[in-house]
């Protein structure tokens, strides 16, 4: 995959729906299994345009270059760990990735919420756009704890202002996971135990508002007795959610995930595990009709959850399905030499066709 020049990329973002606010909604969500193995998924939603999306192969001792609003002058690091990432339009905006030490990272929009530092030209050499932030962090750091006790070292920046902003989702294989939020240019960290995440308001909004929904629990209710002899049943299954909310807005998917991620049974592998992730992230797939008019819906997208993808944080493995084809494809991190392999981009789907399995009688 040829990275676009500076110019091209910046009109590919903004007239791709980039700058939007409704157009980008994205889902996280984390399981253990029994026996110890972390898995961390995600939808990738996207309903302004068809992204050009790949999957890239990075080495140890890669060079990255930092894009500033200026082009091609800011941060400069060389991979230190090898990684797997999904790329989006530019070979180096990574928006969820797993390094060789089982530290995964990845970007969800963040519209009107997130306040990079201005850029300066006497920092160019520190600065790197957000969309680099996932590659910086596989590239560089084996924990959570690194990452925070190294983050001073650099300067995020947007590279137009016309682009709204993104956090992040931060884990590694211990356990610990944050939540990265730049509000007026100050980074903020945030513990997050339930392994949720979507998109704006702020992580802390969303968890205070889960206070919102303490009636609701898994299973079904029991019979409700009103007196004088009537009993009242319930209907259907899973009456212990009803009044879940079903709508595509961030706070209502944060609260479904918390709850299907919480009450879903606990599976004994890593393996059984990323197969019950994708099942549950099923219930996350947003129609192009739920944020697009007809009139709006572009041309050659069949959803707006253009990927989904599932990360083995303890057994190294990077699984990935997407719209046009939803059968699920596995990188296992274990085979590839990273102190030999060269640095490569492929298209997530050779060709956008569902592969399906027809029965002879």
């Amino acid at each position: 995959m040829k990275t676009k020049t500076y110019k091209t990329l910046l009109l590919a973002f903004i007239l791709g729906g980039w700058a939007a606010i409704p157009s980008f909604a994205c889902t996280g969500v984390t399981f253990v299994a029994e026996d110890g193995s972390r898995i961390l998924a995600r939808t990738t939603d996207w309903a302004g345009a068809v992204l050009s999306t790949h999957y890239v192969i990075v080495p140890r001792g890669h060079q990255h270059v930092g894009l500033t609003p200026k082009g091609n002058n800011g941060l400069r690091f060389v991979s230190k760990y090898g990684y797997v990432a999904i790329a989006v339009e530019n070979e180096d905006f990574m928006i969820e990735g797993l390094n060789e030490k089982g530290l995964s990272a990845g970007l969800f929009f963040f519209p009107g919420f997130g306040h990079y530092l201005p850029y300066e030209e006497r920092y160019a050499a520190q600065s790197l756009s957000d969309m680099q932030l996932v590659g910086w962090i596989l590239a560089n750091y084996s924990s959570v704890q690194e990452v925070i006790d190294n983050f001073d070292q650099i300067r995020v920046v947007g590279l137009s202002p016309e682009i709204q902003t993104v956090h992040w989702r931060i884990a590694d294989k211990s356990g610990r996971q944050v939540v990265l939020e730049i509000v007026d240019g100050k980074p903020h960290f945030f513990e997050n135990k339930l392994g949720v995440i979507t998109n704006a308001p702020g992580f802390e909004w969303h968890q205070t508002n889960l206070s919102n929904y303490v009636n609701l629990s898994g299973g079904t209710v029991h019979n409700k007795h009103f007196g004088h002899g009537v009993s009242v049943d319930a209907i259907g299954a899973g009456s212990g959610l009803l009044g879940l909310p079903g709508d595509p807005t961030p706070a209502s998917r944060f609260v479904r995930a918390a709850f299907f991620s919480t009450t879903a049974p606990r599976t004994q592998t890593g393996h059984e595990t990323v197969l019950l992730s994708f099942h549950i992230l099923n219930s996350f797939d947003i129609p192009l009709g739920a944020e697009r008019t007809r009139i709006e819906m572009p041309k050659g997208l069949i959803s707006a959850t253009q990927c989904t993808t599932s990360a083995d944080l303890t057994n190294g493995k990077f699984y990935f399905r997407t719209c046009w084809n939803q059968e699920i494809r596995c990188i296992d991190l274990r085979e590839i030499r990273f102190d030999k392999v060269k640095f490569q981009a492929h298209p997530l789907d050779k060709d956008r066709v569902q592969r399906i399995e027809y029965l002879k009688f």
